[in-house]
């Protein structure tokens, strides 16, 4: 029943049409606390007015993210239609900083370009991309504008169905996507005896399951809840990993490393998690109910 109502829930989201989610996380954790300004970010005191931003095209704020972009965190593969999650998000951080939705462009950013060094193509990329301290020696990142849980997920009758506690997960063959804290969390939080399944993309993952390939598939709890009510006919949540450290692992926008803009948007961020918008749009666009806690 609960699997009933959660697809019901997630597939009557305005205009769904959901595909995969794709986790963008750390290769090493390290996030900030929720709501502080990331470490490592510019810390000139240039004025954040909207005529004194150095953008990458003058009076246009200029937004990255990867294609396909994914629900929740985007809705029928279109950023620019200010639906799912990180496209109202980044919407938002535009009105903060004095932008109308007009002049705001989007532009398509791999996962793996975003995150490397180098000029950007972007002024901030929204890509699920987990703030660590290792990727701060490439980039700067914005505060955290969404605190990631990662989750275990299988289907009905596998191996690990039902299972209560990490250490219940030690003999599974679990996969995630490559370069991601979802798979450093199977390596280095669960720790399981099989070798684990490494894959591209999510949806190469989703469909390893669906072989019967692995045993299940470690992703953030959003992209959990698509792949259990939407991709898999017999999916199902089997729990959340507990949170390591004192700080959970955070999401935070991307930008040049040194760049002027980074605690602009870090302002801009902070004042959406102050007012409450952060909230509101994660309750509108992620689903959390119905995923109990592995102990």
């Amino acid at each position: 029943m609960l699997r009933t109502q959660l697809r019901l829930s997630l597939l009557a989201l305005p205009a769904a049409g959901l595909l995969l989610a794709a986790c963008g996380a750390p290769a090493d954790g390290g996030a900030a606390a929720p709501g502080a300004p990331a470490t490592g970010a510019a810390t000139t005191s240039a004025s954040c007015a909207k005529a004194d931003l150095q953008l990458t095209t003058p009076g246009t704020l200029t937004l990255g993210t990867d294609k396909p972009a994914y629900p929740p965190w985007f809705v029928d593969d279109d950023p620019s239609n200010g639906k799912g999650y990180e496209s109202a998000v980044g919407y938002a951080i535009a009105q903060q900083l004095g932008f109308t939705k007009e002049e705001v462009t989007w532009v398509d950013v791999p996962f793996n370009t975003a995150i490397a060094p180098g000029p950007k193509s972007f002024d901030l990329d929204l890509n699920q991309i987990s703030i660590s301290d290792e990727r701060r020696q490439a980039v700067d990142f914005s505060s955290g504008y969404y605190d990631v849980t990662q989750t275990v997920i299988t289907y009905k009758g596998s191996p690990i169905e039902g299972k209560t506690a990490v250490a219940d997960l030690a003999s599974a063959k679990l996969g995630a996507q490559v370069g991601t804290t979802s798979y450093n969390a199977i390596t280095q939080q669960i720790k399981p005896t099989q070798t684990p399944g490494v894959y591209d993309t999510n949806d190469l993952a989703v469909q390893a399951l669906k072989n019967r390939q692995i045993d299940g598939i470690v992703a953030d709890l959003p992209t959990a809840f698509y792949m259990t009510a939407a991709q898999l006919d017999d999916g199902v949540i089997v729990g959340q990993l507990p949170q390591v450290g004192q700080a959970p692992e955070q999401f935070g926008a991307v930008l040049d490393k040194g760049s002027p803009l980074t605690p602009c948007i870090s302002q801009a961020v902070d004042a959406l998690r102050a007012d409450g918008t952060l909230d509101r749009l994660e309750q509108e666009w992620l689903a959390k109910q119905g995923a109990p806690d592995l102990s």
